[in-house]
């Protein structure tokens, strides 16, 4: 007597056998891997390529920026690849027109990462508003001290910086300097 194979039997259907069935479920898993790798890969890209357009070394344009008096000014600012991270190096003038240098290396990610050189900040965060614009803020034992936007053009070959700071008087400053890529 033949057994028919009913509805919920665990057979295996259509002339398969069990070796082919393992073979296509292996296929499946190797691509659920391989698109989780491309995923992966992907965001990895994306996030590389919003800071792609602030790479570079940029130097202030004054005739072009608004800034208020007696304000710091960075004269140069270089952003370049550090491994997975982003290395952003400042060189400019104090309120008193002597020299300045700071450093930051840390993840456009929104977390804070230590910047040193700079009398106003101890940590400074970059965040990816969109693949020309970062947002960041400079905090001082965990207070906002500056804030603000740094907005490449569509060409790339200018940088503008819209900054909302409180100077050491605990005046509120406002301003916006342009660099143009060297």
């Amino acid at each position: 007597m033949r057994l028919l194979n009913p509805s919920h039997s665990t057979m295996i259907r259509g002339g398969k056998s069990a070796r082919q069935f393992v073979r296509i479920g292996g296929n499946m898993k190797t691509k659920t891997c391989a698109i989780t790798v491309a995923f992966l890969l992907a965001a990895a890209s994306v996030c590389f390529a919003s800071t792609d357009a602030q790479l570079g070394t940029w130097k202030l344009n004054e005739a072009k920026s608004k800034m208020a008096p007696g304000v710091p000014k960075n004269h140069t600012v270089v952003y370049e690849a550090a491994g997975d991270s982003i290395k952003v190096t400042i060189d400019g003038t104090d309120s008193d027109g002597k020299p300045t240098h700071n450093e930051w290396t840390g993840k456009v990610d929104g977390k804070d990462y230590p910047v040193t050189g700079d009398p106003t900040a101890d940590t400074r965060s970059y965040q990816v508003v969109n693949d020309h614009t970062l947002a960041f803020a400079g905090k001082k034992e965990g207070k906002v001290t500056i804030s603000g936007q740094v907005k490449v053009s569509a060409d790339g070959k200018t940088r503008t910086v819209t900054v909302n700071a409180t100077d050491a008087a605990g005046k509120k400053v406002k301003g916006t300097a342009v660099y143009d890529k060297q």
